[in-house]
């Protein structure tokens, strides 16, 4: 079903909302627009990506109709070092938008995937492109099934049983992501973590494994430090701060 974009944009007065029927990424297009000039708060999005941009090069499954994929362009008073907390304060705005129009209940992940019954359905990626920030944002809504590689790790609003349009979802998405970059531009990085680790399971007091490609670091998180990044107190008594990698239960 195609969006209904005059009511997505008369949800949304005074923002630009590019649509496609078919993109390779929303997160290319998007760039492109801010190197042109484009205002904070644009909007990109496509009914189906071919080349969707997943975090450390992995693709997005964007299936088309069944999914929301967008990418804003954000102009903030904040540096590079930011990403993090950007990337953190996206992950709260999706979370806090499906869990408004569907009524189910989302779990955080840090850094950036939005969890329903451990299972990932929504995902965050963000770029610095010039003096703009590039943050895609891909949520699966309608979707019925996935392919086997990823089946047994990816769910859809729709598959949770709550049923709800891909309009509501981006309307409710957008309006939030404006609330919490408020906050973090406001408020700062703590009232962000604090948010953050509000919504999430596996910020404090949760065993887990970390996949750093050459080493793997298993413990129990102990929180999150002021630049966004998560704790994990290993075996051994000691605290180790990660900056990247995949994050799962141990």
């Amino acid at each position: 079903m195609s969006m209904d974009l005059d009511w997505v944009r008369a949800s949304l007065p005074y923002r630009r909302v590019d649509w496609f029927s078919s993109i390779d990424s929303t997160m290319t297009e998007a760039a492109r627009l801010a190197a042109e000039g484009a205002s904070s708060g644009t909007i990109v999005g496509a009914d189906e990506q071919t080349q969707g941009i997943g975090r450390h090069g992995h693709s997005w499954h964007s299936e088309p109709g069944a999914g929301l994929y967008v990418s804003f362009v954000l102009r903030l008073p904040l540096g590079a070092d930011a990403i993090p907390l950007i990337m953190l304060s996206l992950g709260i705005a999706a979370r806090d938008a499906i869990a408004e129009v569907s009524g189910l209940a989302p779990d955080l992940r840090w850094p950036n995937d939005v969890l329903l019954n451990g299972k990932k359905c929504a995902g965050i990626l963000a770029a610095k492109e010039g003096d703009a920030i590039i943050a895609g944002i891909g949520i699966n809504v309608g979707h019925c099934g996935f392919p086997p590689d990823i089946a047994a790790l990816a769910t859809a609003i729709a598959m949770e049983g709550a049923l709800v349009s891909r309009e509501a979802v981006l309307v409710a998405l957008a309006k939030r992501v404006d609330d919490v970059i408020e906050i973090l531009k406001t408020k700062g990085s703590d009232a962000v973590c604090g948010l953050f680790a509000q919504a999430s399971s596996y910020v404090s007091g949760r065993r887990v494994r970390v996949d750093q490609g050459d080493k793997v670091i298993e413990g129990v998180t102990r929180g999150l430090d002021a630049f966004g990044f998560l704790i994990v107190r290993q075996d051994n008594g000691k605290d180790v701060t990660i900056l990247a990698g995949g994050v799962r239960p141990a």
